[in-house]
């Protein structure tokens, strides 16, 4: 008689910690979406008081998951995705202190007027000591979005705390030390605006040897590796093979990156000698591998990120999500029309930034909506129709798009350029064919994928170089519309006097 035995787990296990939602997701070989559960990601008040990331609701929220589905018995492999600007410090048996949540503003508690002077006291020695933007490439940001900034005020702020500290983990690779008991480290996750990590040198920045914190990080390792089968006491828990892998982890924007880089490898398409994908959100973000580094800029909201390969990243980004929603003025973001968009050009009715303060190139000037030329008078966004709002929104995004991509290669390789839209700005035809006419040295896509770019990369990850992601991608058609590049360098020009 034939043998009969049960087929292989074939499931891959995504965890997506993102920074407002986590998500747990089940994908099988073929990169179908399988299972998907999520719940809302909070801050909790941590014993010594500071707000903290929840380790404790989200271990119970993923162990309640698993054992309530069916699939988990199907997961051969598993892989953490999370957000960046965290990091967690572990004892000889667990945890340190709990891992700062970066929107707390690590400068100090200020409750009165002593705690005030030590919270200046304590930013000006940290200026004082970090590397300068030409060997990090990242720039000072606020609250604890520099990670760097979060280990110097635990190390100063709480030193009984820190010195249980054995080693530090960055956030992806926290969940693959909890999953599988095996400590380490991923450059992506070193790379991303921590003040951490000199990209160009392929090393540890001079304050983080100087602070004695290099000797304390886990051993480096590629996100795709695999670091160990899953603890046996959670297979058993969750009813997940014995035999499952954990693999190393990855920095979300990151993962999102991943399946483009795939693009560069043998056996997949045509090399891109100007690779550049577009992350959009609440946060529009821009990353190109290959651009040049030496035009990045600080005040310009630019950095250099680390790709999973290892290699400096030159990043740009705006609130492209916020501003979108803005100019809407509560039309709908379907809702406009090539009509509509050479009604605009005619009028030349344009918005200038910006139209949100928290980050970007502009965010230091207030947006405007401007109509005429060259006598121009600034009017109300209500004042226009429902598809004019939603036609201007699709449009300025995607000038500022343009006006970032420009930035970022500064007329460098130019020839076989492929520019990768990824989230709502994807779906949006307007903005895609406004971008792919204002960018016609690059051949511009759209994502067509129901699974968010951060699952879809993270699993590829988990199959790396073995099973090709789908691609599902639309080629964008460039709109023809007389006039919409002679309106873009107009707009150009306006905006000149806005940027160092």
């Amino acid at each position: 008689m034939p043998v009969l035995t049960a087929p292989a787990p074939d499931l891959t296990l995504v965890l997506d910690i993102g920074k407002t939602n986590a998500k747990l997701l089940m994908v099988d070989t073929q990169g179908v979406l399988c299972e998907q559960h999520s719940r809302p990601n909070k801050s909790v008040t941590s014993e010594l008081g500071y707000p903290a990331l929840d380790l404790d609701g989200l271990r119970q929220w993923v162990g309640h998951t698993l054992r309530g589905s069916a699939n988990a018995k199907d997961c051969g492999k598993v892989i953490a995705s999370t957000h960046g600007a965290a990091f967690v410090g572990l004892s000889e048996d667990g945890l340190a202190w709990a891992p700062l949540d970066y929107e707390f503003d690590v400068r100090g508690m200020v409750r009165d007027a002593h705690d005030a002077q030590i919270s200046a006291a304590f930013d000006e020695a940290y200026q004082l000591i970090r590397d300068p933007f030409s060997e990090t490439l990242a720039p000072d940001l606020p609250v604890g979005l520099n990670a760097a900034r979060q280990l110097y005020w635990m190390q100063h702020r709480h030193p009984q705390a820190w010195a249980n500290t054995q080693t530090l983990l960055p956030y992806p690779q926290y969940w693959a030390w909890w999953l599988c008991g095996v400590r380490s480290s991923e450059r992506s996750a070193l790379g991303c605006h921590t003040q951490l990590w000199c990209p160009q040198a392929g090393e540890f920045s001079k304050m983080a040897k100087a602070q004695g914190w290099d000797a304390l990080f886990a051993p480096c390792r590629y996100a795709w590796e695999v670091l160990g089968p899953l603890r046996p006491d959670l297979a058993q828990e969750w009813g997940l093979p014995q035999t499952c892998q954990v693999h190393v982890g990855v920095h979300d924007s990151n993962a999102c990156l991943a399946r483009y880089i795939e693009l560069e490898l043998p056996g997949q398409l045509e090399p891109t000698k100007a690779l550049t994908v577009v992350s959009s959100g609440t946060w529009t973000i821009l990353m190109a591998p290959n651009a040049p580094v030496q035009d990045l800029h600080a005040e310009l909201d630019m950095l250099g990120n680390i790709d999973v390969l290892g290699r400096t990243t030159p990043t740009a980004r705006f609130m492209g999500g916020r501003e979108f929603d803005h100019l809407l003025g509560g039309a709908g973001p379907d809702d406009g029309s090539m009509a509509d968009l050479r009604q605009l050009i005619d009028a030349h009715t344009r918005a200038l930034p910006s139209f949100a303060s928290d980050g970007g190139p502009f965010r230091d000037h207030r947006g405007q909506v401007l109509r005429g030329d060259p006598s121009a008078t600034r009017i109300l966004i209500r004042s226009l129709s429902a598809g004019e709002r939603s036609t201007l929104a699709a449009l300025y995004c995607a000038q500022v798009t343009c006006w970032l991509v420009k930035r970022l290669w500064q007329g460098a390789a130019a020839s076989q350029s492929a520019l990768f839209v990824e989230g709502p700005l994807a779906q949006n035809t307007l903005y895609m064919s406004i971008l792919s006419a204002l960018l016609p040295d690059h051949t511009c896509y759209a994502s067509t994928d129901t699974l968010e770019g951060t699952a879809r990369g993270a699993w590829q990850l988990c199959h790396w170089q073995v099973t090709s992601a789908p691609k599902f991608l639309n080629l964008a058609s460039a709109c023809a519309v007389d006039g919409l590049r002679e309106y873009h360098e107009r707009w150009l020009i306006e905006i000149d006097h806005l940027t160092p």
